[in-house]
């Protein structure tokens, strides 16, 4: 059985010409105002290292509270192998406090993607010896759930100083989701009380059963343990793309994406046995058709849809407007307006 749409999202790479950086980061800007005004509830951004893409969602997060009042914001994933925890959480407490609680940070662990080619930069002197698992995300969610990270409270001169991470934000905490692609992964985040992201990636595991079934049996596993049970909250966020109003040069190009992507899920795929979800491309109608037989799917209630990497603005202008307008509703949801 299908559970009813409740919260609809979009999730954005954000990309921009590296020789004038400044058109595409305003698009990025306008594409979240966009999504405010059609009443999606979320929009995440995608984490980019070393690439034409957002490297800084924090910063794009705390431009965007200030061009929107309602739809919350989220990245989808922050690798943490690269940031430290102290810093981040003072980041992020910040710009949940200047969004009024609309921050909704998601997280990865492990070495980040291209680790081994730039860790003499972000850790000269001691990437050989950097904690980069789990207990790097247990020392943020400590540190923004008041923990101390200093020994010394109290005024020197006319400076005082606090124990905890300043700002606290209050619900911060209950707002943190965890990128999983692996069962062992999926049964953290639940064991922790951490919200799940699922995307259109997940691990094989030699299990030889499609995608759909690979991510549903992660779901069920992550709502086992997690405290909250059924109630614990999955996003879903596949490339589904609604072509309702698109021209047909769009519509041509779209499904040209999608096709040139389509060999890879086949099998799966490197020495990880990844697994890779088609995109989805058609009219609302055949989409929510096609959603409603995936596994995956049925099983959660919110999404965050993927915006393809390489399209112009536009085509997302187009995308988002026909998955608020046509898509959304056909799944059971109502626009927050």
């Amino acid at each position: 059985m299908t559970r009813p749409l409740s919260r609809l999202g979009f999730l954005t790479i954000g990309l921009f010409d590296p020789a004038d950086p400044g058109p595409g980061h305003e698009d990025t800007l306008r594409i979240i105002e966009l999504g405010e005004e059609l009443g999606f509830d979320s929009a995440w951004l995608r984490h980019r290292h070393l690439q034409h893409g957002i490297s800084s969602p924090v910063a794009v997060m705390a431009a965007a509270t200030q061009r929107t009042s309602r739809i919350e914001l989220g990245t989808a994933v922050t690798p943490l192998g690269a940031e430290n925890p102290f810093r981040l959480a003072e980041d992020l407490g910040t710009v949940d406090v200047l969004s009024g609680g609309r921050i909704n940070p998601g997280f990865s662990v492990g070495p980040p993607m291209n680790f081994d080619r730039y860790k003499h930069s972000l850790y000269p002197d001691t990437h050989d010896r950097e904690e980069l698992g789990y207990a790097r995300l247990e020392r943020f969610l400590a540190l923004i759930d008041g923990a101390e990270a200093s020994d010394f409270e109290g005024t020197q001169g006319i400076e005082t100083f606090s124990k905890q991470i300043q700002p606290q934000s209050v619900g911060l905490r209950d707002r943190v989701w965890y990128g999983a692609g692996s069962l062992s992964s999926a049964e953290w985040a639940g064991r922790h009380a951490l919200a799940l992201l699922t995307s259109s990636v997940v691990k094989d595991e030699g299990s030889g059963d499609d995608f759909a079934t690979i991510q549903r049996r992660q779901i069920d596993l992550f709502r086992s343990v997690h405290p909250a049970g059924e109630n614990a909250r999955v996003s879903q966020g596949l490339v589904v793309i609604p072509t309702d109003s698109a021209s047909a040069e769009q519509r041509q190009r779209y499904e040209a994406y999608a096709a040139s992507r389509l060999p890879r899920t086949t099998s799966p795929q490197g020495s990880a046995g990844l697994r890779f979800a088609p995109d989805l491309v058609g009219t609302s109608e055949q989409l929510a058709d096609r959603l409603a037989d995936h596994a995956g799917f049925r099983a959660v209630d919110e999404v965050a849809f993927a915006l393809p990497f390489s399209f112009e603005y536009e085509d997302y202008v187009q995308i988002l407007t026909d998955m608020a307008g046509r898509l959304g509703p056909l799944l059971g949801w109502n626009p927050r307006v």
